[in-house]
């Protein structure tokens, strides 16, 4: 904490320092701020761990957690279980949230919770649920309540806790019971329209991340961590069903490859645009898996798709590297109210 003009004042009149000793003083503070504001700063800032204390806490709270749900499972079955993790979570976010404001044990006791909410009332509605994953004929309703009801479960826990990540938690509550309502309205037609709706579904999220965003372009708020992850939730909502479907074709390797590439720069533009890498996090973590699975199909006979991953990630590291230069390049050519309404930080 710096001293104030007026703390050096008042030590000049007291006798604790001289005028030349404050002036000093104020020397050397001008000095170290002078060198602090040239070094990096990170423009998207992630509140997710404040200290070692927040990985001790939360290791003990798996530990907790999974044996406390082991034991109900074993007592009260399925729908007991879920309950019991669903009531323990909100009890101990009481503590570890709302007094310790603790970060990663706050993300991880409302993901248990929204988890075990969705969990409860799938199963009670349905316990074949628990058996397959598989969707039966006449079990797409029991997907749509649990939904809307872990929706509400988590607007509740945002009104007492005000976790971040609350808000894609609820969000990802209602893509699922959209795609359950539309499970149970056309269960013949789900296979093809499956894809289109996560689409559109990654669409609707990433448009009220931006929502955020653009309400809080200084990056000062709580609003910012509510884009963060509603950002991690649309990409791979919008990048999936591009990707699998290019993988599920059946057509050449290399077009495939190639293909996935195009998506990816377009989604590095966008990222680079709206100032959020974890588009890219989120999305290139689906990328290895496609990447995976045409090496597979490719027999590592085809160098496609080395040269298409040396590519990406050639990728990844110049977007690292230029980033603030490309986007001061990118929002130069955007209409001036646009990019105005854009974060600032370049």
């Amino acid at each position: 904490m710096s001293i104030s003009n007026a703390a050096l004042l008042a030590g000049i009149e007291r006798g604790l320092v001289t005028a030349d000793q404050a002036q000093g003083l104020r020397d050397l503070e001008r000095t170290r701020t002078a060198v602090l504001d040239v070094e990096p700063q990170d423009d998207e800032k992630f509140r997710f761990i404040s200290g070692f204390s927040d990985i001790f806490v939360t290791i003990g709270l798996g530990l907790f957690i999974g044996a406390l749900g082991y034991f109900s499972a074993e007592f009260i079955g399925g729908v007991g279980m879920c309950i019991v993790i669903a009531v323990a979570s909100w009890l101990l976010a009481e503590y570890f949230t709302r007094k310790r404001r603790m970060a990663l044990p706050s993300i991880v006791l409302l993901l248990a919770f929204a988890a075990a909410v969705f969990g409860a009332v799938a199963l009670a509605l349905d316990p074949r649920l628990g058996i397959s994953s598989a969707l039966a004929e006449d079990s797409g309703w029991p997907i749509v309540v649990a939904g809307l009801v872990t929706a509400g479960a988590t607007a509740l826990h945002y009104w007492r806790f005000r976790v971040p990540i609350t808000v894609a938690a609820g969000v990802a509550a209602l893509v699922a019971a959209a795609v359950g309502l539309v499970f149970t309205a056309a269960p013949d037609l789900i296979t093809q329209v499956a894809k289109p709706l996560l689409l559109i579904c990654g669409l609707a999220v990433f448009a009220l991340a931006m929502r955020f965003d653009l309400s809080d372009p200084q990056r000062q708020t709580r609003r910012t961590d509510i884009a963060f992850w509603l950002h991690m939730l649309a990409a791979p909502l919008i990048v999936h069903p591009l990707v699998s479907g290019l993988i599920g074709e059946g057509g050449p390797e290399a077009v495939a490859a190639w293909s996935i590439l195009a998506i990816f720069i377009g989604l590095a533009l966008v990222a680079v645009l709206v100032d959020r890498r974890a588009i890219l996090v989120s999305g290139l973590s689906y990328a290895g898996f496609a990447f995976g699975s045409l090496v597979v199909k490719a027999g590592l006979s085809d160098s496609v798709v080395p040269l298409t991953m040396l590519v990406l990630g050639a990728l990844v590291l110049l977007l690292s590297a230029g980033w603030h230069s490309l986007r001061r390049a990118l929002l130069s050519r955007l209409p001036d109210a646009l990019a105005g309404r854009l974060p600032a930080h370049t």
